[in-house]
């Protein structure tokens, strides 16, 4: 997956093979189950197979899907039918492991060979999937709003818009530190300046939340230049105000209340976001502290959908037309 560079040395070793395909160069994967909101290379090659690649043998033995886990009976059969002639597995084992187990998206993925999403993720691959489309592109002087989560270092800094009459969702920009990159990497401010600089002079922004840590100087003189009815900061570390605007965003994925291109790099933030419960409600995080699998995306589409839904019950979504007299 992403956060390994595992894709990326895939391509480079099929990059190789198929150069000496006629001295018999050949790639074996094995693998369990994957989980698809993870991008690895086992889904990456399923998908071939699912595109009809005549160049790629798939084998692959799994359980009928949607076993109840909690049934021995059912749990052996699936189990039985998964293993095939392995002999050797210890199925009565694997039975109470499962029917007592607290992860299902682990038990049909690594036991069962179904694929399954993790149990935390945020947001599932097919509900994100399903608000894809490339009708209706955003155009130069659409009304929209602004979404800003910025990092120095270490996590992702990006600029995500909302365009305010449909809730269309785009990438204004991405700033990612490379896979090969040492530890004096760094966001290139001046990039980010000049991003933001073109999005107001492309499009009506009516709103932008930008999250100030480490940025609270630029935002400043953003909501100078621009109007500070226009620039606002938005605290991301109360979770009462994120909890409610993260629940906003998913109801509109869930109702496909807004929609998106397909855009890989907001894609993968957004399916590398866990859940995580707190006493106001759930929040989204990275998998773990220090994970490479980086989610600032998702956040800043939330303060952008958050911004749109400001801007419009500040009535700014009728743009006030100016008024012609003539006189004769």
């Amino acid at each position: 997956m992403h956060s390994n560079a595992g894709p990326g040395f895939f391509e480079t070793l099929g990059r190789n093979t198929n150069k000496t395909l006629s001295q018999g160069s050949r790639v074996v994967q094995t693998t369990n189950a994957y989980d698809p909101n993870e991008a690895s290379v086992a889904q990456l090659t399923h998908e071939k197979v699912l595109n009809g690649n005549p160049l790629i043998l798939y084998d692959c033995r799994e359980a009928s899907p949607g076993i109840n886990l909690k049934d021995p009976d059912a749990v052996r059969a699936g189990l039985v039918e998964a293993y095939g002639d392995s002999w050797w597995a210890p199925i009565d084992q694997l039975v109470s492991v499962i029917v007592y187990g607290t992860n299902p998206a682990h038990d049909y993925r690594f036991y069962l060979n179904n694929i399954a999403e993790s149990a935390d993720s945020w947001m599932s691959k097919t509900e994100w999937d399903a608000c894809a489309t490339d009708d209706d592109p955003i155009r130069p002087g659409d009304q929209i709003a602004l979404g800003f989560d910025g990092s120095l270092f270490h996590d992702a800094t990006g600029i995500i818009g909302v365009r305010l009459r449909d809730g269309r969702l785009f990438t204004i920009g991405v700033w990612e530190k490379p896979e090969q990159a040492g530890p004096e990497w760094e966001v290139d401010v001046l990039a980010v300046e000049a991003a933001v600089q073109q999005a107001f002079r492309t499009y009506s922004v009516e709103w932008m939340y930008a999250d100030p840590p480490h940025w609270q100087e630029a935002i400043g003189r953003w909501a100078l230049a621009y109007g500070d009815d226009k620039v606002f900061e938005y605290w991301t570390n109360k979770p009462s105000r994120m909890v409610n605007a993260i629940e906003r965003f998913r109801t509109a994925v869930t109702t496909k209340d807004l929609s998106h291109s397909g855009e890989t790099k907001l894609t993968r933030h957004v399916l590398n976001a866990v859940a995580r419960e707190v006493p106001q409600g759930v929040l989204i995080r990275k998998d773990s502290p220090k994970s490479k699998r980086k989610i600032d995306l998702a956040v800043c589409a939330i303060l952008a959908f958050e911004a749109r839904a400001d801007a419009i019950a500040d009535g700014r979504l009728t743009r006030r037309r100016r008024r012609v007299v003539g006189f004769g």
